[in-house]
């Protein structure tokens, strides 16, 4: 690896076209069962969802309304009740390789180096890049010998974050992966997830309660209702990158979004669909159906 990019000769990097995946949702409903009680508990229902190659989308919703399962099912570790999960235009039957998620906790291996709990994102295939490069890339070089224990909360969610990296996924699943972080951290992580997007543009689906951090990150802002839920709302972010936080349409967007939520002059989630997306976007559509 040279320059301490990303990726390889497959073109996972910012030098050449990279190797994100569409994402399609059609119909996906989810359902669980309920021990010592009858009936199923649905969770998700009927819901639709595209996601462009290289798109970031984040997902904003009530909590328990099933996002994280979303996540679970994009990737292949769970299977839905009724309806299709899609990756690159094949149907989901399984874990995906194509796929790596982070978590909100980085869930590091305390008896592993740091270099070698990012080794363990490849999964013991080949891959061009190395554990000790890619630390640097997330800012963490030096730390490759070091333990867990030894790392505060942010270095940790780097190495997360790293580990997620080396096996050069296509499409980048994060469930709240800085929820647990200080607020300057959690900015200083988020610049730092935006940069690395910039650069190696897989396709991102992000979890997350915090609205600043999705209009921060985001291409568009995907609002699912209370359980079992449906997407009722999808919002384009407009604003070019890197983002100023501080940017009027921002704000702008940040009191539609909340008005989602019964906060302001909005009149909370409604029950079906208030806003589509641009034609752009329909035929995006069209292609993952």
């Amino acid at each position: 690896m040279n320059g301490g990019r990303l990726g390889g000769e497959n073109g996972a990097n910012a030098g050449g076209g990279t190797r994100s995946e569409r994402v399609g949702l059609v119909g996906v409903a989810k359902a669980f069962g309920r021990r010592g009680r009858q009936g199923a508990l649905p969770v998700l229902d009927d819901v639709d969802l595209s996601v462009a190659g290289g798109e970031f989308v984040a997902v904003l919703g009530p909590s328990g309304c099933g996002k994280s399962t979303l996540l679970r099912l994009i990737a292949g570790l769970d299977r839905p009740t009724a309806g299709e999960v899609r990756l690159g235009g094949q149907p989901v039957t399984g874990v995906d390789a194509r796929c790596a998620i982070v978590f909100q906790e980085p869930r590091l291996l305390p008896w592993r180096s740091v270099a070698a709990n990012v080794a363990l994102g490849a999964r013991g295939r080949a891959t061009a890049t190395k554990p000790e490069a890619l630390l640097a890339q997330v800012g963490l070089d030096g730390f490759a010998a070091a333990y867990p224990h030894q790392l505060s909360g942010g270095m940790a969610q780097r190495a997360g974050l790293a580990r997620a990296l080396i096996g050069e996924p296509r499409v980048l699943l994060l469930d709240e992966p800085f929820a647990a972080l200080d607020a300057l951290t959690r900015l200083r992580m988020q610049d730092l997830l935006a940069g690395i997007c910039r650069q190696w543009r897989p396709t991102v689906v992000m979890v997350t309660h915090d609205v600043d951090e999705a209009l921060t990150l985001a291409d568009r802002i995907v609002i699912m209702g209370p359980r079992p839920a449906r997407v009722v709302a999808t919002i384009a972010v407009p604003t070019l990158r890197p983002r100023d936080r501080a940017d009027p349409a921002l704000a702008r967007l940040r009191a539609e979004i909340l008005g989602f939520f019964g906060f302001g002059t909005g009149t909370g989630i409604a029950p079906a669909a208030t806003r589509r997306e641009d034609a752009r976007h329909d035929e995006r559509e069209a292609a993952i159906a």
